[in-house]
C-alpha cells in the first residue's frame, strides 16, 4: 500500500471538502428548488435541516477517514472487529464515486461550453437543447473536463490537488460576490430579494419541508467516501466536528449567494422562477443576453459555474485515485491514467445520451444521465450515510465512544454527551425518511 500524503494547511482542507460539497447542488439545483418551493420558506427550513443533519454526518466520515488513515475502499478493515463485514460499503462507495462523474464531468463540460460561448462573443446561436443533442460537443467538452481534472491529479496532493483548489475557491468567492453585488444594482432586485429570503408561511407546506430536507442533505455530498478521504489527509491538530461546520458554512454560503445572484436577475427580466432545471442554462443565458454588458457577465457567471463544478470533479476523482492506487499499488500518474480513461468510457453513456445512444430507464424521455442520478442520489448516498452513522453509533459497529474520541481530537468545538440522540437516533430516522419518500416520490414510469 502506497504510504499516505496529507495536505500541507488547513484552509487546504476545508477548501477541498468545501470544494467537493459545492457544485451543481448548490448552484444549479438549489435556486431551482427554491423557486418551485415558495422561495424565502424553502430557504428557512433549509438552513435549520441543514445545521441538523449537516455537522454530525459530517463530523462521522471525516473521523472514520482519519481514524483509519485510508480511502473508503480498505478504512472499514481498519477500524472494524474481526469477522464484520462493514467493509462492503467500500466497494458501493467505488461504484458510487465512477458512477456520479459519468454524468457530472458531462454536466461540468456543458457549464465549460457556455463560458467559451460567452468569452468568444457566440453567445446568441445556441441553446441547452442544441447543445445536448450534438454528439461532438459532449464528447469534446467530457474529454476536456478529464483532461483538466486528471492533469492536476497527477501531481503530489500539495503541488496538485491542494495548490490549484485553493486558487480556484478563492476565484469563486470573488466572482460570486462581484455577480451578487451587480445583481442588486438590478430594477427587479427587491422583489427578486423578497421573494428569495423573505418566509411566507402560507406557502410552507410539506412538500416543501420534504423537498428542503432533501437538498440539505444531498448538498453536503456524504455518503460515498468523499469527505473519509479527506479525513485520510489531515492531522488530529483541530476537532472535526468544528471542521464539519467551517465546511457546511461556506458551503452554504456559496449557494445563498447564488440565490442573490439569480432571484434578481430573474424578476427583472421576467423570467420563470419555476423553470426547473432549465434555470441555471437557458434562463441565465437569456438574462445575460438582455443585459447591458451581458457578454461580461456572462462570462463572468459561467466561469464561476465552471469552478464550482471543477471543485467536485477534482475532489470526488481524488477519492477514486486514492482508491485505484490502494487497490493495484500504482504511482499516482498512472491512477490518474486508469480512473480518467474508466471515467470517460462512463461518461460517454450521458454524453451520447441525448442523440446516439436511446436508453430510456424510468419514464419516457429518461436518459443514461437520469439512470446515474438515480444510482447515487437516490441510493448509494443515502444508504452510505446510514451506514456510516450505524457504523460510528453502535456497538456493532466501530462504536460511540471510539467514534468521539477521534472526532474530539484536536482545538475546537466537541461532540457532548447531549447530543448523541441527534446522532443515533435522529439522523439514522431522517436519513431512512429521505430514502423512502426518495423510492415512494420516484418517476418510475
Amino acid at each position: 500500500m502506497n504510504s499516505r500524503e496529507h495536505l500541507g494547511s488547513r484552509l487546504g482542507f476545508i477548501f477541498l471538502s468545501a470544494g467537493c460539497a459545492i457544485g451543481c447542488g448548490n448552484i444549479w439545483k438549489f435556486p431551482w428548488m427554491c423557486g418551485q418551493n415558495g422561495g424565502g420558506g424553502f430557504v428557512f427550513i433549509y438552513i435549520v435541516c441543514l445545521v441538523l443533519l449537516g455537522p454530525p454526518i459530517m463530523s462521522m466520515e471525516f473521523s472514520i477517514g482519519r481514524a483509519s488513515q485510508a480511502s473508503p475502499l480498505y478504512m472499514y478493515q481498519q477500524l472494524e472487529k474481526p469477522g464484520q463485514r462493514w467493509h462492503i460499503h467500500g466497494t458501493f462507495a467505488l461504484i458510487g464515486n465512477f458512477a456520479l462523474m459519468a454524468f457530472y464531468t458531462v454536466v461540468t463540460g456543458w457549464l465549460i461550453y457556455y463560458f467559451v460561448k460567452f468569452a468568444t462573443g457566440t453567445n446568441n446561436d445556441f441553446g441547452f437543447v442544441k447543445m445536448i443533442s450534438t454528439p461532438s460537443i459532449n464528447v469534446i467538452y467530457l474529454a476536456v473536463t478529464l483532461i483538466i481534472a486528471f492533469f492536476v491529479l497527477s501531481f503530489n496532493l500539495n503541488g496538485g490537488l491542494e495548490k490549484v483548489t485553493k486558487v480556484m475557491m478563492v476565484c469563486l468567492l470573488g466572482l460570486i460576490l462581484v455577480l451578487a453585488a451587480n445583481s442588486l444594482t438590478l430594477d427587479g432586485a427587491r422583489e427578486g430579494l423578497y421573494f428569495y429570503l423573505v418566509p411566507d408561511i402560507a406557502e410552507i407546506s410539506g412538500s416543501t419541508i420534504v423537498a428542503a430536507m432533501n437538498q440539505a442533505f444531498f448538498t453536503i455530498s456524504v455518503g460515498m467516501g468523499s469527505m473519509a478521504i479527506f479525513g485520510s489527509y489531515i492531522d488530529k491538530k483541530r476537532s472535526l466536528l468544528g471542521e464539519s461546520l467551517n465546511v457546511i458554512m461556506l458551503d452554504t454560503f456559496v449557494a445563498i449567494v447564488a440565490g442573490l445572484i439569480i432571484f434578481p436577475s430573474c424578476f427583472t427580466y421576467d423570467i420563470e422562477v419555476s423553470a426547473g432545471p432549465s434555470l441555471l442554462f437557458d434562463s441565465m443565458a437569456t438574462v445575460f443576453n438582455n443585459m447591458s454588458g451581458g457578454r461580461l457577465w456572462g462570462t463572468m457567471f459561467f466561469l464561476f459555474m465552471v469552478f464550482a463544478a471543477l471543485s467536485t470533479v477534482l475532489a470526488v476523482c481524488e477519492n477514486l485515485v486514492a482508491m485505484i492506487r490502494e487497490l493495484t499499488v500504482v504511482s499516482r500518474p498512472k491512477s490518474c491514467a486508469i480512473c480518467g480513461s474508466i471515467v470517460f468510457g462512463l461518461g460517454l453513456t450521458t454524453a451520447l445520451g441525448f442523440s446516439l445512444i436511446h436508453f430510456q430507464p424510468f419514464a419516457e424521455g429518461t436518459t443514461f444521465l437520469d439512470f446515474w442520478d438515480f444510482l447515487v442520489s437516490v441510493n448509494i448516498l443515502p444508504l452510505g450515510s446510514l451506514v456510516i452513522t450505524l457504523f460510528c453509533c453502535y456497538k456493532k459497529g466501530w462504536g460511540w465512544d471510539n467514534f468521539v474520541a477521534e472526532a474530539n481530537a484536536g482545538k475546537g468545538l466537541k461532540i457532548r454527551e447531549w447530543m448523541k440522540p441527534i446522532f443515533k437516533y435522529l439522523i439514522p430516522l431522517a436519513i431512512i425518511f429521505i430514502y423512502i419518500y426518495g423510492m415512494v416520490t420516484f418517476s418510475w414510469h
